[in-house]
């Protein structure tokens, strides 16, 4: 790793990436600085529905050399991940780091973060060497225009907690994400009447091949990308079956797994051949409690679920301070340094299929490299990291498309000329 002097570096958002991109910083010997809106450490885990559990294995869902505990399940369970984050905190020591209750308002700069940036909140302003932007984008909720049309209960998918918040016995739940899955196996599971909506066919994967998490096969390990995404289709195809054995649902588009968003999850499938789930259409209008579906039916329901996903958000940063592309900013190193600033880095931006917790390891340990090259280079870095690859606007991305990424912005790293000689106030874009 590229040694450099410490700098003051600040962390927005102390949620797992936050927690780790502090661990890493200030490891690194740098003064770190954590601001956090909310009273606790852990971000989104603490809001999440009670019925969650992780979709990928526990050995391979922790932070870089900290595993979670062998006591764990196979899947572990929200609270045992929040757990899992306070004693990675605790044992860290990386609350000393946090401002809790302390809500950024303001990331500016005159030269687009060259000389650091300034970091406002309601306490006043503080310069920055640099800024890692950890905020999430699992909290700015995204609902459809006809979700205030509904007259009954109506509760985005972040706002659910367990079906204490569901009123009456009919329950739609909209979008077949991982989430919306979650919701309506748990109101399924709670024998209330559900039905969840669907724009398009989908490929629905069990968690586990012969008991073993479904990216855990040897096999596949050894496998080319195209190749290990036709054995693991095959898989699912023998484990699962095709569409037409599940009441109501509709053939996806394709049945090539790196073509569509992952999403894990055979219990759905289980209550719909039980008769507890009812698979519709896309919906098309909302009138009082009367739902309309793309296939010309309509129902009504006491309690609309929409887990119709999140918007990228950070309010703290003018639109013109970065370049977005598709609702999200371009950035470039493995999704890491955000096109067209310097000293700012983004860690929990991408998402990357698998397990979360290891990408923010190492965009942190990227980000620390980076940092100490700094005005050390001939051209600013997110220029030089065009050779690692363009500029993406992606959130969700294959996994090896992102570990390529990763791979070849270290291997530009490697061989840049660098010139230790530049100080902070010399170097110029």
């Amino acid at each position: 790793m590229t040694t450099s002097t410490p700098q003051r570096v600040c962390v927005i958002g102390a949620g797992a990436a936050g927690l780790e991109a502090v661990r890493v910083f200030r490891d690194a010997g740098h003064d770190v600085v954590a601001f956090d809106r909310s009273e606790r450490a852990g971000g989104h885990w603490h809001t999440d529905y009670e019925a969650l559990h992780l979709i990928t294995p526990r050995d391979v869902s922790c932070f870089d050399g900290v595993p979670m505990p062998a006591s764990y399940p196979l899947f572990p369970s929200r609270e045992q991940v929040i757990a899992y984050l306070d004693a990675f905190a605790a044992d860290h020591d990386l609350l000393a780091h946090i401002r809790f209750g302390t809500e950024v308002t303001a990331v500016t700069s005159p030269d687009g973060g060259v000389s650091g940036w300034d970091v406002t909140t309601a306490a006043g302003t503080e310069h920055f060497d640099a800024v890692v932007v950890a905020n999430g984008h699992h909290w700015d909720a995204r609902l459809p225009a006809m979700a205030a049309d509904f007259t009954g209960r109506s509760l985005h998918s972040s706002q659910y907690r367990s079906v204490a918040d569901v009123e009456g016995r009919r329950v739609l739940v909209v979008g077949a994400g991982n989430s919306g899955c979650d919701l309506a196996v748990d109101a399924a599971n709670a024998r209330l009447e559900v039905s969840i909506a669907m724009r398009h066919g989908q490929v629905f994967q069990p968690k586990t091949f012969f008991g073993r998490g479904r990216n855990q096969l040897p096999l596949l390990a050894k496998l080319p990308p195209w190749a290990a995404e036709r054995v693991q289709r095959a898989l699912v195809r023998v484990s699962v079956g095709s569409p037409s054995d599940y009441p109501g649902l509709q053939e996806p588009v394709t049945r090539n797994l790196n073509e569509q968003a992952p999403v894990v999850n055979d219990l759905l499938l289980y209550w719909l051949q039980h008769g507890r789930i009812t698979a519709r259409t896309g919906v098309v209008g909302v009138a009082g409690r009367e739902v309309s579906f793309a296939d010309g039916t309509s129902a009504e329901f006491d309690t609309v679920l929409w887990a119709t996903g999140f918007a990228v958000s950070l309010p703290f940063l003018a639109p013109d301070q970065l370049t977005w592309s598709a609702g999200a900013p371009l950035r470039v190193g493995g999704m890491t340094v955000p096109v067209g600033t310097a000293r700012m880095y983004t860690v929990g931006l991408a998402s990357p299929r698998g397990a979360q917790f290891p990408v923010f390891s190492a965009q942190s340990a990227l980000a620390v490299r980076l940092l100490g090259l700094e005005g050390r280079t001939a051209r600013p870095l997110d220029v030089e990291l065009l050779a690692a690859g363009a500029p993406d606007d992606r959130v969700d991305v294959l996994r090896p498309v992102w570990s390529q990424q990763m791979t070849r912005s270290h291997q530009v790293l490697d061989g840049l000329p660098t010139n230790p000689a530049r100080t902070l106030q010399e170097s110029t874009r």
